[in-house]
This record gives structure tokens, sequence and C-alpha cells, in this order.
């Protein structure tokens, strides 16, 4: 069973490079002025903003390589009702089981492949975004989420002993309030860790 998270009475903790800010609540009636390919665009003026989450979450992980291995996590998995097999559509079309390390590998270099694509993520302020870039956007978010779902359910008492837990919790309400308001995942690929990600949403 994942031990309950005490996650603080904050809603938002801004990342020190990010010009993106959520406020509490939004009043009721009125949409938010920006979607998601504005919010992309004003967050790479600074530091590639799209690129952030990926970052967190490479440096997360990558202070669990030493214990999450092949022959103690043999599945990408959320617990014991949720497991995740890899495709990429290219090399990969068929959906197959690895271990979380080589799901977490092949997602890494997969993400980065399409962050160092010009034809989806363009460098230039003034290029247009390509017609798939929200799908682009919301399978990478997806995939984003698989790990944190693995960290919290198989690592997360390490991540304790670490004395990470305040930094991974952070990152994850900073992805979670990014992704809810831009609807960048369907609530049903949040199940895994849907008690937490209602605790963020409902502060």
């Amino acid at each position: 069973m994942m031990e309950v998270l005490n996650l603080g009475d904050y809603c938002y903790t801004p990342s020190p490079h990010g010009t993106m800010h959520v406020p509490r609540s939004r009043p009721q009636g009125q949409k938010w002025s920006l979607d998601i390919t504005e919010a992309v665009n004003l967050r790479r003026r600074e530091h590639r903003g799209a690129v952030d989450f990926f970052n967190q979450v490479n440096l997360l992980y990558g202070t669990l390589t030493e214990f999450c291995k092949a022959s103690t996590c043999p599945t990408m998995s959320a617990g014991s009702k949720y497991e995740y097999r890899w495709a990429d559509g290219i090399t990969i079309k068929k959906p197959i089981e690895v271990s979380a390390p080589k799901y977490v590998e092949y997602l890494m270099d997969w993400i980065e492949a399409q962050l160092d694509d010009e034809s989806i993520f363009p460098q230039k302020l003034d290029a247009p975004f390509p017609p798939n870039f929200q799908d682009v956007v919301k399978t990478i978010s997806k995939r984003l989420f698989r790990v944190y779902a693995h960290i919290y359910h198989s690592h997360f008492q390490k991540i304790v002993s670490l004395k990470e837990e305040a930094h991974l919790n952070t990152c994850f309400k900073h992805f979670v309030l990014f992704m809810w308001e831009f609807r960048l995942i369907d609530k049903g690929e949040l199940a895994p860790l849907y008690e937490l990600v209602e605790s963020i949403l409902q502060c």
C-alpha cells in the first residue's frame, strides 16, 4: 500500500526558470486566455519550458537507477493493477513488455528526439507549430506521468531515505497543475495516482 503523502498547504510552486503562473482558482465562468501552444511558447522564451518536465523527471529517475533494475522492476508498472508497454510507432510498432529501466530509457530517448525535432518544436519564436503539436505533447505528458506513477508506487520509500520527497512532490504538483490546466492528460491515465492528483487539484 502506498504511503499517504503530506504535500503541504500550498497549491503551486513555480519553477525558478518558468514564466507560467497558475493561480489558486479560476473565476467562475472565465477561461484562461492562453492555449497550450502559447503557453509552451512563453515558457520557451526563457528556458525552453517544454523541456522542463522532461529534465525534472530525468533527474528524479536518475537518482534511482541503482535501485530500479530489470531484476527488481521486471515490468514498467504502477502498483499491481497498472502495467505499461512500450511502442514508438516507428522502430517498435507493436507494444512490447519491457522492464521499468528499459521503458524509461526508451522513453527518454524518444522524448529527446521529439524535442530536438524542429518540425515539432520549432526553435524560432515566429515559426508555426505543426498541426499535431498538441497530440505529441499529450503523448509526452502521458508517458512522463507513468514514470512518476512508477516512482511513487515502487520507489517512494527510497525517495524518502534519500530525502528527496519534497522535491519529488513539488515537481509532481507543478506537472499535474500544468497538465490538467491545458488538458494534456486524460483523467483515466491518472488512475494510478488518483488520490494524490485529487489532493493537488482540490487544494
